[in-house]
């Protein structure tokens, strides 16, 4: 075989793996905001309802890691080290600010309540900042 058909081949590998973990995401997603909005505007009062909800949303969730894992795979040794060291800062930094964020809660230091969806927001940004430093990097 030729460089071409093994690009071809890695590439479609590649594409493939991508679009699996797309649409487990997207699965995940989708079911978290059943898990989120069913009880207050599909269904109310219904807890077997809730936590049927709450399954699915787990299992689309164990879907997508396993589809994470195999789209991890299938990138090169570079980007599979420009997404280890962003994983790896997202987990230090979200595990600091959330520590201090929950310290900040318990003291009542803060007006509100700690939600753990301001903590998903700053995993989001940071991911996506040491992603793009990180290929800029690595450019």
């Amino acid at each position: 075989m030729n460089k071409n058909s093994n690009d071809n081949r890695w590439q479609r590998k590649l594409a493939s793996s991508t679009s699996q973990l797309a649409r487990w995401t997207l699965a995940w997603v989708l079911t978290m905001a059943l898990a989120t909005f069913g009880p207050l505007f599909l269904w109310t009062d219904q807890a077997l309802w809730t936590l049927g909800a709450i399954v699915l949303n787990t299992l689309m969730g164990l879907g997508m890691i396993l589809a994470s894992i195999k789209h991890l795979q299938s990138l090169d040794e570079m980007q599979q080290r420009i997404q280890l060291e962003a994983m790896g800062l997202t987990l230090g930094v979200v595990l600091v600010i959330g520590m201090s964020y929950s310290n900040l809660d318990i003291s009542n230091l803060i007006p509100m309540d700690a939600e753990i969806s301001i903590l998903v927001m700053i995993m989001g940004l940071t991911f996506m900042t040491a992603l793009f430093f990180g290929a800029k990097r690595y450019k």
